[in-house]
């Protein structure tokens, strides 16, 4: 949740193309208001918000259901809930005191909030260089090491992988495999008859 968010106000900085090279530290600045705004109508569009809704009183049951629809945390689903003119000031205060794993527990979606931290702690290559990369694996100009370290995982597993979907490197052929390939050669070998071979001369 956290890394969605974090990339909704990134690309706001992007959109609106007023990024800083230097760390930003006044998190109330006009941009980085502009940009947390970005991200929240991003991740939560209001008309979204309204259908999940739908004219329902909102209690925790409600803040439960948008945090694990949208994907968002109490907090941001909070801010939204109040701007949207659902809940009160009071009540979104309350609400943001939430955190999403107790939510998940107390409502019965725990194993899915698991799963999506378990999926977000895992690493990942960007899709292009893995494509990439398999299909120099599939042309033998890339070893199978090089797709595991870029997936994070061990090469038994990304072999088995591979090979459940049917994917496997083309057969190495030597150029000159066949004798019948092979260039003929021109040598003069009366060249030899001459030479000193190191026989120590005549018997």
């Amino acid at each position: 949740m956290r890394q969605r968010s974090t990339l909704a106000h990134e690309l706001a900085h992007v959109v609106f193309a007023d990024w800083s090279a230097a760390p930003i530290v006044d998190s109330a600045s006009p941009t980085e208001i502009r940009a947390n705004v970005f991200a929240r109508h991003l991740l939560i569009p209001p008309a979204g918000l309204a259908d999940l809704i739908d004219g329902r009183a909102v209690d925790l049951a409600v803040l439960s259901k948008v945090v694990q629809w949208f994907q968002v945390s109490p907090k941001i689903a909070a801010i939204a809930l109040e701007q949207s003119g659902h809940i009160d000031p009071t009540t979104k205060t309350r609400f943001m005191s939430e955190t999403a794993p107790r939510l998940a527990t107390r409502f019965g979606w725990s194993d899915q909030y698991q799963a999506m931290q378990r999926e977000s702690d895992q690493r990942r290559a960007p899709q292009r260089l893995l494509a990439r990369a398999i299909a120099g694996w599939m042309r033998n100009t890339v070893s199978i090491q090089t797709i595991a370290t870029l997936r994070g995982l061990d090469v038994a597993s990304v072999e088995r992988e591979l090979t459940a979907a049917g994917l496997t490197p083309r057969t190495l052929v030597p150029e000159w495999s066949d004798p019948d390939d092979l260039p003929d050669a021109d040598l003069d070998l009366h060249e030899l008859e001459d030479a000193d071979l190191g026989d120590g001369g005549e018997v």
